[in-house]
């Protein structure tokens, strides 16, 4: 059986910790309060050290596993959410960095190298996984630096950072929809409770009538509602988390495409089919093939 950690503090993380420096470096375990549908106006770089589980960014549902690395833009909401067992403690998640627009764009008017980094935190309105293994051990190695060092040679580990990762090709785009499209304050913290209720159910018969109950609503209130806040509607929503979750199963397991197909909520094979196909472009036994031979070709360098 799988735990979700909900929080009721407000959804718009303010981060008065800055202290008068450029940078907030912070890491932590799961169950956490940070664990939760937030948003907040720093860009956020954040590398998965241990558990697997779902991420929201956005629109955008997918999958991440340690070494994972992601990064989100200002007002982009976002969250973590790790598939653990009941009782089951993990003591360090995450690794991340945090810093604002003002760091950078004063930085630039100064040291004119910094507006190379332009692409790279305009692509990150969107959020960003980076695919590049090279790319995730050196970020990962200048993480642990950031995190032992202060100063001016903690600024310079996370330039050196920013400029790995500007380079990088190898990366997704995550959300469809922008921080100006999603960010209402007033509303997150809602869609927080009915991401966390989708995300415990979503797996057996759920419709739109239960989670609005869950929430007070009516349906049709809450359709609107969760479809301007999330940029999908409720069953668009519910079959992404889905086919994710196959996804997940495809690539880690051998279970046959048939149990994948009921083990990830969908309740006839033709109508998971369809959807994958939809989605992904591809039918679920391809997609198994071609995972098996990314990892293939991984391990070969």
């Amino acid at each position: 059986m799988t735990r979700i950690s909900r929080a009721a503090d407000p959804s718009y993380e303010l981060m008065d910790d800055h202290e008068g420096h450029s940078l907030i470096y912070r890491q932590h375990g799961f169950p956490s309060p940070l664990v939760r549908w937030h948003f907040h106006k720093e860009y956020e770089l954040h590398l998965i050290v241990a558990s697997s589980g779902k991420v929201f960014i956005g629109d955008y549902i997918g999958n991440f596993s340690p070494n994972t690395l992601f990064l989100t833009g200002p007002g982009l909401p976002h969250n973590w959410i790790s598939q653990v067992e009941d009782g089951e403690v993990v003591e360090t998640r995450d690794m991340l960095v945090n810093f604002t627009d003002e760091v950078l764009e004063q930085g630039s008017a100064v040291f004119a190298e910094l507006k190379s980094l332009a692409p790279l935190l305009a692509r990150a309105q969107f959020g960003i996984e980076f695919r590049d293994p090279r790319v995730i051990r050196e970020a990962a190695l200048l993480l642990r630096r950031i995190a032992d060092s202060r100063g001016i040679t903690r600024l310079g580990h996370f330039f050196i950072l920013l400029e790995l990762l500007a380079a990088s090709e190898d990366y997704q785009l995550l959300s469809a929809m922008t921080a100006a499209d999603l960010g209402d304050e007033q509303h997150v913290e809602r869609i927080n409770r009915a991401v966390d209720y989708i995300f415990q159910h979503y797996a057996q018969d759920l419709c739109q009538e239960e989670v609005a109950e869950h929430l007070g609503m009516t349906p049709s209130y809450f359709s609107r509602f969760f479809k301007q806040a999330t940029g999908r509607g409720f069953v668009e929503f519910v079959n992404r988390l889905r086919v994710s979750k196959s996804c997940e199963l495809l690539s880690k397991s051998e279970k046959p495409v048939t149990e994948v197909c009921f083990e990830s909520g969908f309740s006839n094979i033709s109508n998971f089919n369809r959807r994958f196909q939809q989605l992904k472009g591809m039918t679920p036994s391809r997609y198994r093939k071609l995972v098996v031979q990314r990892l293939t070709e991984q391990n070969l360098y």
